[in-house]
């Protein structure tokens, strides 16, 4: 951290306050703030929190010098979770901000890219912010009060946060691992010069201070105001839920079963599961019913063409979009049962309109598909989706393409909201730690409220057996939260590689994917792990190259 730490820590401290207070700069110099000024009310404190909350989304320049217009921070790292395992799945050779890059696993196996760089650097701003905030309050200068503590709940739910991204990405999976030994993470608590890191904790360190940190954030919660306002603004501020939720996460990744399960029905209290209307309308907003967290991007700090949506949905204006329209593992989608609703969120015989496609079989010329007997059937059907989706004239269409992303203003560059949890996750993850400690009815009924919402003819009783029972789960998680950025943390946990060929195919092209084509399991290849970014090894004297995972 000191590559950015040693030198800039004035600066990030006061960009939380420049991004919702603009007037305070305004009549102080940034190389003249005081710390003690920025830092003497709870209102300045907020204003440090609404900053993160910000930076979450925003282009990463704007959160900290060194950053990159091509990272817009949690707008990319959320479907990258997907794109690396390949369940959102490129049909052509787009790659407009090293988004292909990234599938091909060519941009977290190196040291130098901007991926591995920004996401570190992304995260570490966080946890400075974040103890900015705690080590100030925890100084006792503040008189106690509901404010106070919702403060110091969020501050310490984000530092959690942030550890937990950090040490899932760049150490060892701890199921897989040696988590006692296992290179995690520096853990940083300073907050004044010089700024310099600590080495690198073990895995079983990180999660340790996560643990603490979240349960420190559940005790302030219960002390605070709890979220003010309500819709899109209010779920961009943590609560409990998010901490109680994090923490299901957490016990998850780490086999600790109960905790998972009795966490995740904490996170969902309040929280409750969509309908099918809202379900198909596109995962655009946080004011649905069932999101307990994410970012509400406002107009002014729009991403436009770094956008979650630019990235993943095929209903955004883009050429990322136009040109490579996204789809899902047909094997994922053969296998929706006719009666259950999200299944209407894919086209696998939406034409291939792309006549540069990676498979090769893009226009009428190439046209597979028995259905469509004539090239005016074949054109008809690609106006019928783009009538049907608001896509522009230029977005080519594709089999098994999806639609589970939708822009709220189709065929726009318009902003849209970032979900980052939702109680459908936590139901998931309820059922998977019972199916772990061999409670087979108790997974099963963590699983039927979810099942019987998407699917009018579902009976989670025919899974009957705990491997059935658990392959299902697999199965639920991979669709009700595809394109939601699970999938890589999913893939470590359970030790599964990537193999696109297998049973059928997944539809994606090897000479498009080429070596992410088939990616051996995490317990055995360390390409799992991201690079730690070599800017760091070169400027933290704590951090040498044999450091490097």
């Amino acid at each position: 951290m000191s590559y950015k730490l040693k030198y800039l820590l004035l600066i990030l401290l006061v960009i939380p306050i420049v991004s919702c207070q603009d007037d305070f700069l305004d009549r102080v110099p940034t190389d003249a703030v005081d710390d003690t000024e920025a830092l003497s009310s709870l209102d300045n404190l907020q204003a440090i929190l609404n900053g993160i909350h910000r930076g979450l989304y925003t282009q990463s320049q704007n959160v900290f010098p060194g950053g990159n217009t091509g990272r817009a921070n949690n707008h990319y790292w959320v479907p990258m979770g997907d794109n690396l395992v390949g369940y959102l799945i490129h049909s052509a050779n787009a790659n407009n901000l090293s988004w292909r890059s990234t599938m091909q696993w060519n941009q977290h196996t190196l040291p130098t890219s901007l991926t591995t760089r920004i996401l570190w650097y992304h995260r570490y701003n966080i946890i400075v912010h974040a103890n900015i905030i705690i080590n100030r309050i925890n100084e006792g200068e503040f008189l106690e009060s509901e404010q106070l503590y919702e403060i110091l709940g969020q501050a310490y739910t984000y530092r959690a946060y942030a550890y937990l991204s950090l040490v899932q990405h760049y150490g060892r999976g701890y199921l897989i691992g040696n988590p006692t030994t296992d290179p995690g993470v520096p853990i940083l608590f300073a907050t004044e010069p010089p700024y310099e890191s600590e080495p690198r904790s073990t895995v079983e360190q990180v999660y340790q201070q996560i643990e603490a940190d979240l349960d420190a954030a559940i005790d302030a919660f219960e002390l605070g105001t709890g979220r003010i306002g309500s819709g899109a603004v209010a779920k961009s501020q943590l609560n409990i839920n998010v901490a109680h939720g994090l923490k299901a996460r957490w016990a998850l990744s780490k086999g600790e079963w109960v905790t998972a399960a009795e966490s995740a029905v904490a996170a969902r209290e309040g929280f409750p599961l969509m309908d099918e209307t809202a379900w198909l309308s596109g995962f655009n907003t946080t004011t649905l019913s069932e999101v307990i967290w994410g970012s509400h991007v406002i107009q002014t700090e729009t991403a436009f063409f770094r956008s979650y949506f630019y990235l993943a949905s095929n209903t955004f204006n883009g050429s990322q979009v136009r040109n490579n329209p996204k789809i899902a593992d047909r094997r994922l989608v053969d296998a929706i049962p006719a009666t259950d609703y999200r299944g209407k969120a894919f086209l696998p015989d939406a034409p291939n309109s792309n006549s540069s496609a990676a498979n090769g079989e893009g226009g009428w010329d190439d046209n597979t598909n028995p259905l469509y007997t004539t090239e005016e059937e074949f054109n008809e059907a690609i106006a019928a989706i783009k009538s049907e989706y608001g896509l522009v004239s230029g977005h080519n269409t594709h089999p098994y393409m999806h639609f589970k992303l939708k822009n709220e203003n189709p065929g726009s560059i318009d902003p849209d909201d970032i979900i980052y949890m939702r109680s459908s996750e936590m139901y998931l993850i309820e059922a998977e730690a019972m199916v772990m400690m061999n409670d087979l009815a108790g997974a099963r009924a963590a699983l039927a409220p979810l099942g019987g919402e998407r699917d009018s003819a579902y009976d989670v009783n025919i899974f009957d057996t705990r491997d059935s029972l658990l392959e299902h789960i697999k199965f639920q998680r991979r669709l009700e939260l595809w394109g939601e950025g699970f999938g890589y943390t999913d893939k470590i946990r359970w030790d599964e590689g990537i193999d696109h060929a297998a049973d059928g195919g997944s539809g994606a092209s090897e000479t498009l994917y080429q070596q992410s084509y088939q990616i051996e399991r995490p317990s055995i290849n360390d390409d799992w792990i991201f690079k730690i970014p070599q800017a760091e090894i070169d400027a933290n004297p704590n951090i040498t190259p044999a450091d490097q995972n």
